[in-house]
Order: structure tokens, then sequence, then C-alpha cells
């Protein structure tokens, strides 16, 4: 099917500026559609009779530049096809530092990687239109970006700088890659290294960079305090009520409780009580427990109904599920409720009546729920304890009388039982220590203290969790649209590294090709004691995946459930809210027809939260990074012992014993060697030497640098 170049209906213009005209772009599109199926570059310049070797480069060229503006796609065979003959999916971005990303399809399928140069004119979080150019639904998929249909942001906070005349800003955000143009007369007085916060004026392209307006100044990056608003602004989090959301929370607030009573079952005399952290002021759970005489408990978790004054559409609910989930920095919160809500009318205090949803369980002595009940109600707490406060009492660390003091050693009697069934489900426990900020009066570090986690802790994790899969069941059940809680099976390729570690360890992770997570906590059983402890928990847990919210259920790998979902802090997590909703749905009967969420809205708010809580993640990160690298400023020349915490081509990452900073000794500081990276079992090795850098080995450093700015810490062997 041979084509003459004259047949193009655009020929004159192509032949006023070729001396040799080639097809033009309308032309190769009209082909392809008539063709109806990707081609080859060969078979194009054959079909369009080119000859010569300049017109066959020349179309090269062309569809070259056809593909860069977006108007082809190449297929994993290099043949070229419309945008609209390939497979196109919809999503959102995930960016990396190092400029590539990922598409999060809204069908709940599996990323697709973005190379760098498809990234080069996004921003984290924007909704794009994706072509799939390899792989399946199965294996690794690699995509083109079609369309941007969304822009995530709209302002970008930064460093100010200024070199040859040229302004810019260098995103404080470090998944943001390019760097802001800020043109003359738009810098609104700022100054070198300031940080600043610019509107978005023109967005990036494969070909140009950004342009920004200067809008806020914030500041040296030395200013207390400065760090949460640099983390909140580079994050895009919404953390401003506008004035429609508060007067919806005021004319909330002047309601009665008394009045929303009579369909909801009256459960005051029960001494329910809230066990929660010594700072914790929104109170979203609160437990009973009493034992049958038959054997067993009745369990009931109360959960603050936060559905009940947060309704549907209204402009308070648009503003939570814009949040997603509430941000907890050091000292500081971002709600995603107003505090109206947050600490007070939801908030489960004591001595006061509250409106709750209510999951009712009988739990055998073994530790198994038998039957479950969800409804509305109203309770009134009659106490609020904190974990140690609890742990003084059951451990009789304190003489002072306590009325409740029976209800806490049911809680403690049911809590072992549920651990039971815990290590029999193979749910698994890795043992990592956390580290709380301590402040001075000026909020500098005064030091970092590790969190003790004990038994109490546990007591209300596993109230919680079996309410939680209690609930997935439910609505499982109810066949609702509904938000699961997914943590998916392990990658095959990391599992057979993993293997292929543990081989040399003289370890062996069971189960064939897709092991239970009983087999990994089988494994974490015959580590215990050992030298290489932290080394292998270490590889075990990079080699699981990030659990997601989907409207899909597949089980929660970590946990060893096959269905769970979240329902225990609706006033902190925007799917936890949307759970409810679908709860009482059910138990009002309500046809599903009428249901307000469908399943592909489900889907999108899935997506959508999952992206919020990875948000919510990156800002706190940040904040506490910074914060560690303000505390080490005076620290530099300063000798410590550490753990080699990470293994990267570029160096080791070295965790510093008993303060939990951790910094990098780049490979360059490794001297006399040349020193390769072994990615499988997680070390670098020295060529001529044979000396090892490990993951989990003790090491001494000395602290080289400090930077605020990048929020990075170097270090060198000492």
């Amino acid at each position: 099917m041979k084509k003459q170049i004259n047949e193009d209906p655009f020929f004159d213009r192509e032949a006023l500026k070729y001396a040799n005209p080639i097809p033009s772009r309308e032309f190769i599109i009209q082909h392809l559609e008539k063709l109806g199926s990707p081609e080859k570059y060969s078979s194009l310049a054959k079909i369009f009779n080119l000859n010569n070797k300049k017109s066959r480069e020349a179309l090269r060229f062309r569809l070259n530049a056809m593909l860069r503006d977006g108007q082809l796609l190449t297929d994993r065979k290099g043949r070229y096809a419309l945008v609209k003959q390939m497979e196109m999916l919809r999503g959102y971005v995930i960016c990396h530092k190092d400029g590539y990303g990922f598409l999060v399809p809204d069908d709940g399928g599996s990323d697709v990687f973005l190379n760098p140069r498809q990234v080069r004119g996004l921003f984290p979080g924007d909704q794009v239109l994706v072509s799939v150019t390899s792989g399946s639904k199965k294996s690794k998929r690699e995509g083109a970006v079609v369309e941007i249909l969304e822009r995530s942001l709209t302002h970008v906070v930064g460093r100010y700088i200024v070199e040859k005349d040229v302004a810019y800003i260098i995103p404080a955000n470090k998944n943001i890659a390019q760097e802001i143009i800020i043109p003359k007369g738009k810098e609104a007085g700022a100054k070198k290294e300031q940080f600043v916060v610019a509107k978005i004026v023109s967005y990036p392209s494969s070909r140009s960079s950004a342009t920004g307006q200067i809008v806020k100044i914030l500041g040296k990056n030395v200013a207390s305090g400065i760090e949460i608003e640099i983390a909140v602004n580079a994050h895009g989090l919404p953390h401003v009520w506008n004035d429609e959301v508060l007067q919806e929370c005021a004319a909330i607030e002047t309601s009665s409780i008394k009045n929303q009573r009579s369909e909801r079952k009256q459960l005051q005399h029960l001494p329910f009580v809230t066990i929660d952290g010594e700072d914790a002021k929104d109170f979203d759970d609160a437990v009973y427990c009493e034992r049958q005489t038959k054997g067993g408990w009745i369990l009931y978790v109360a959960i603050a109904d936060v559905s009940h004054y947060v309704e549907f559409n209204t402009k308070l609910d648009q503003e939570a599920s814009n949040r997603g989930n509430s941000v907890y920095f050091p000292e500081y919160v971002v709600p995603m409720l107003p505090e109206v809500l947050s600490n007070e009318l939801c908030s489960l205090k004591p001595h006061v009546d509250r409106l709750v949803m209510v999951c009712e369980m009988h739990i055998s002595s073994a530790g198994k729920v038998t039957n479950y009940e969800f409804y509305e109600a109203t309770i009134k707490s009659q106490a609020r304890f904190t974990y140690d406060g609890v742990l003084e009492l059951l451990e009789n660390k304190t003489k002072k009388p306590v009325v409740l003091l029976s209800q806490l050693h049911e809680l403690r009697d049911l809590y072992h039982s549920l651990l039971k069934q815990r290590k029999a489900r193979g749910a698994l426990d890795f043992s990592r220590v956390e580290a709380k900020i301590v402040f001075d009066d000026k909020r500098k570090i005064k030091c970092l203290k590790p969190i003790q986690h004990h038994y109490v802790h546990g007591i209300i994790e596993e109230c919680m969790l079996a309410a939680n899969v209690c609930a997935s069941m439910f609505l499982l059940q109810g066949k609702i649209p509904a938000l699961y809680r997914v943590h998916e099976h392990p990658d095959a390729e990391k599992i057979t590294n993993l293997r292929y570690f543990l081989k040399g360890l003289s370890l062996e992770l069971k189960g064939g090709d897709k092991p239970h997570s009983s087999n990994y906590a089988d494994l974490l059983k015959k580590i215990i004691g050992r030298p290489d402890e932290h080394l292998v928990q270490t590889v075990l847990l990079r080699s699981l995946k990030q659990a997601v919210y989907t409207s899909k259920n597949t089980g929660h790998f970590g946990l060893a459930y096959e269905t769970y979902a979240h329902f225990t802090s609706p006033i902190r997590r925007y799917p936890d809210l949307i759970n409810h909703r679908a709860i009482k749905h059910l138990l009002r009967g309500d046809k599903l027809d009428n249901y307000c969420y469908t399943k592909t809205v489900m889907q999108t708010f899935g997506n959508h939260c999952s992206l919020t809580e990875r948000r919510a993640d990156d800002a706190t990160r940040d904040v506490v990074m910074w914060l560690k690298c303000d505390f080490m400023r005076d620290k530099i020349g300063k000798t410590f012992a550490g753990i080699i915490s990470g293994v990267v081509n570029f160096g080791i990452f070295v965790e510093l014993k008993d303060i939990f900073v951790e910094g990098l000794v780049h490979v360059t500081s490794l001297k006399n060697d040349y020193y390769k990276f072994d990615i499988l079992h997680h070390r670098l090795v020295g060529k001529r030497s044979g000396v090892v850098y490990r993951l989990g080995d003790p090491i001494k450093v000395v602290v080289t640098k400090v930077d605020l700015n990048e929020r990075e810490i170097n270090f060198e062997l000492a």
C-alpha cells in the first residue's frame, strides 16, 4: 500500500520547507488511522516511498518530534502508533528525587514506571493520562505521558538563589527535581538563601522550566518553627480553614447531643475508658471488656461518630476529603477536622455524653471473634488513661485506689488471648525502636529518647485490629463500595533477591513461590538473639510492599488477615469516615443503588487517601530531618558510634547510637580503594582490600558536614 508524497494534502507546505519533502504530520496520522495498527519506522519509510537517505532520516526526525509532542507513541517493539491505539491509563504521579516517577492508576492496577524524560514536565500528585508502552498488569509496566489532566500544585516553596543574574527557586520538596525560574520584577524583595513561597505562573514542559512569582518570604532556614511552615507549603498540605467550613462548624457546635438519642443504644452505664499517649488530645476510641460466665469476653469498641457531624459533600466534608488525614509533626498537628470537632464534640472525653459507632464483639477464651454487631450509641467515658499510667496500675506500682482496675485486668487477659491468635495467624512483628524528640524552650532539640512500647500499647492495638477486621467483613458481606486497607504480597523479584541474601547467612525463607506471612514470622523467631538479627529484620522489612487504600479487598499480608479495613480513627483518617458512612447505610437497610458512592468513585478516594498518607509521611520526615540537622550543627568534628542503616551505590548510611540521627558516608571518602556495590548482599566491597561495609555492621564515624537547606548530614569514618 505505497503512498506517493504528492498525495499528502499538505505537500505544498512541506515543499516550501524542504528540498526533499517528507510526509506531513497530518498525513502520517491519517495513514496510521486507516491502517489501525502500529508500524515500524522502516515500514513507514517504505510505505511513503522514501528511497533516499536524507528523506528517510528526515522522516525519523519527524516521527521523534511527534513522539516528543505526544502525537505518537511507541510500543515495546519500537513501532509507532496513535495515542488512541494504545492502552491508556488515568491516575496520579509519584515523583522521585532522582528524576523518574510512577503513575498510580485510578483503576487500582499496578504502578506504571515513568522515565525522567516523561517526568520532566510534572509535579508530584499531578493527574495525568498515560499510555502503557511495555509490560502488563502482572509484570512491570512502563508508560508515556499523553496528557496532563490536572495540576496538583499552584505554589512551590523553596530556597531563593541568584546566579549570574538568573534567579530561581530550589524546591524544598526533593521530589520536585526541576528548579522554578523567577523572572525579573517577580522577586518581591526576596534575598539570596531565603526560603520563599512562589505562585506558579507557567508549568514545566519537556523543553522549558516552570516560572513563578514570589508571594511570601518565609525567612532564613534557622528561624524558629520555619521547618514546619516549609514542609506544609512544600508538600501542599491544606492547612487553612475557609469561612464556609468555619460557618458549618459553628452551626454544628450549637446542636445538642441530647436531641440525637432516640435511635441510639444508651450505653452510659457501661464503664468505657480511653487509653492513649500522654500528649493525645483527640480521643476517638474507647473500650469496655466484660468476662462471660461460660468463658470468653464481650468487647465493646466505641468509635467517635464523626459521620454524624460531617455530612456527605458538605464544605466540611470536602475539606476533610482534601486533607485525607491529620498530619502529626513533633508537637504540632495539622488536623483533618477543625478542633471544635477533633478535640471537643467528637473527642471521647471522660464524664460527658458522646455519640459513637460501636462494634460489639463476642470473643472466645481462645481469642477468636465468634460474633459481632455494629450499632449507633451514646456513651460516657469513665476515665482517660495513659499507656504508662495503666502499666503502673497493672504492675501494682501505685497505691492509689482505682475503681476501674478490674476492667483493666479483663482487658489485659483478653489481650493475651488475642495475642495468641495473632501469633497463630502468622502476623508479622518487627522490633523497631522509635525516638521521641524532646524540645527546649526555644523549640530546639534537647535530646532524642527511645519510645518505650509495652504490652498496654498492644492491648489497645489488638482491640482496634479486632474491630477493623469486623468492619471489613461487614462491608464485604454487604457488597457496598468501601475502602479496604490492603497490604499486597511481596513481589516475586524481591522474594528471589531476599532468598539469595538469606542463603549467604545459612537462613531460609520457606513457602515456595508465594510465601505466607507465617513463613516470615517463623524466620523472625529464628533470628532472635543472633548478632545479625537487626540486619535480617531490616532486609525482611524492605522486601515488603507499602500498604494502600483500595476499593478491592485482597487482604493484608503483614497482619495475616484475609480482609481488613480502617474503622477506628475517623477523626484523623478519611477512609475510616467513609467506612462509617457505608456501615450506617447497611444498618439502616437502605438500597445500595441509593448509596452516595460508587465503586469507581471509591477507588478514586483510595488513590487519593494513599497519596495524602504518603504526602504526610514525606512532610513529617522532612521536619524531623531538619530538626536533627539543627541538633547536629554544633557537633561537627565529634566522633560517634553507630550502625550501618543503609547501603547504596554512592555510600553507606549510618544511624548514630543512642541519638537516632542518620547521615551519609559518601563512597568518595572511603580512601585507597574502589568499592563495588553488592545490592543482593546489602554491602560495599573493596576491590583490592576486600574490606566490607554491610548493612547492620557497627561503625564509628566523625561528623564532617551538616546542611540544613538540603536536610543532610555527612560523616567520614573515624
